[in-house]
């Protein structure tokens, strides 16, 4: 099967489904798109942000401001307040920031909605609206039509089930604008599925996923922003999946792992079926290292 890149970045989900986004963001029905920004902001820009042209009949025109994370990081809210400001500086119109976070952070911290801070009797105070997929309950999805989701559709509240992974997967088959996303959403089934079952139902190559942009794009961002224990409890989050409940040994032993280890294992594990494959990886590992 021929691979078919897809990545996490807000700037290519919004330019799939423009207005799907904008109306459900904003909870604007009679939302419409002008046009699609450039985000990139003099010092600010990354494939996470995206910036759209938007109005309704009665706010009238804005920037609609999304940003798009794997994890919650401490930085955010900063973050969000210099690209709001820089967006209303550059284009004139009121911004609406959004956050979208797409996986629980592995301390599960309070996640705030506003930047505050005060210094020497001078206050700075930024509020934006924060969107948790994991509490987003799966059914308004379909019963909202909300098309931008449905790759994000197993990791959703209620989502895990194979049923209705299957029926995501029947309408993102069905429109040909979101139809190369099937690889993000394979990638998500295989956090709540077992791995013969994803493979039936997507009728996938797992190997693809293995060398496709996705899933290194998904460790890249953990990586650059710190997050090795989100890593961490990722790989082993999919080797339960594949080859069952790990004892505490093997458990410390990929909590021992680099980065880079960790990394190596992650893609691995795609092609894991059961508990001796990873044993077998890791006594390999320990092979190659005493050499």
């Amino acid at each position: 099967m021929t691979e078919k890149k897809a990545d996490i970045g807000s700037k290519k989900l919004v330019s799939l489904a423009p207005e799907s986004w904008a109306s459900w963001l904003t909870n604007c029905a009679d939302i419409k798109v002008e046009e699609l920004l450039d985000s990139n902001l003099q010092w600010l820009g990354r494939e996470n942000d995206s910036l759209m042209k938007v109005s309704t009949p009665d706010l009238g025109v804005f920037l609609l401001l999304v940003e798009l994370q794997l994890r919650y990081h401490r930085k955010m809210p900063l973050r969000v307040r210099a690209y709001t400001a820089l967006a209303e500086e550059k284009y004139e119109w009121p911004v609406y920031p959004v956050l979208i976070n797409i996986l629980p952070h592995v301390k599960d911290p309070q996640i705030p909605s506003c930047y505050e801070s005060e210094f020497n009797g001078i206050r700075a105070l930024q509020e934006y609206r924060v969107i948790n997929l994991w509490e987003v309950d799966v059914n308004l999805v379909f019963e909202q039509n909300i098309r931008s989701l449905l790759p994000f559709v197993p990791i959703l509240k209620g989502g895990g089930e194979e049923q209705v992974v299957r029926r995501a997967l029947r309408e993102l088959r069905a429109d040909e604008e979101l139809s190369e996303l099937e690889s993000l959403l394979s990638f998500f089934s295989t956090f709540v599925l077992e791995l013969p079952v994803v493979q039936q139902i997507m009728r996938w190559d797992m190997a693809v996923l293995r060398e496709s942009p996705l899933a290194q794009e998904l460790f890249r961002e953990g990586q650059l922003e710190g997050q090795r224990e989100g890593q961490l409890e990722l790989v082993l989050r999919q080797l339960t999946r594949r080859v069952g409940t790990l004892d505490e040994s093997l458990v410390q032993r990929v909590r021992g792992l680099s980065s880079e280890e960790l990394k190596q294992l992650a893609e691995a594990l795609l092609d894991f079926s059961e508990l001796s494959d990873l044993q077998a990886w890791l006594a390999d590992l320990t092979g190659s290292l005493s050499e």
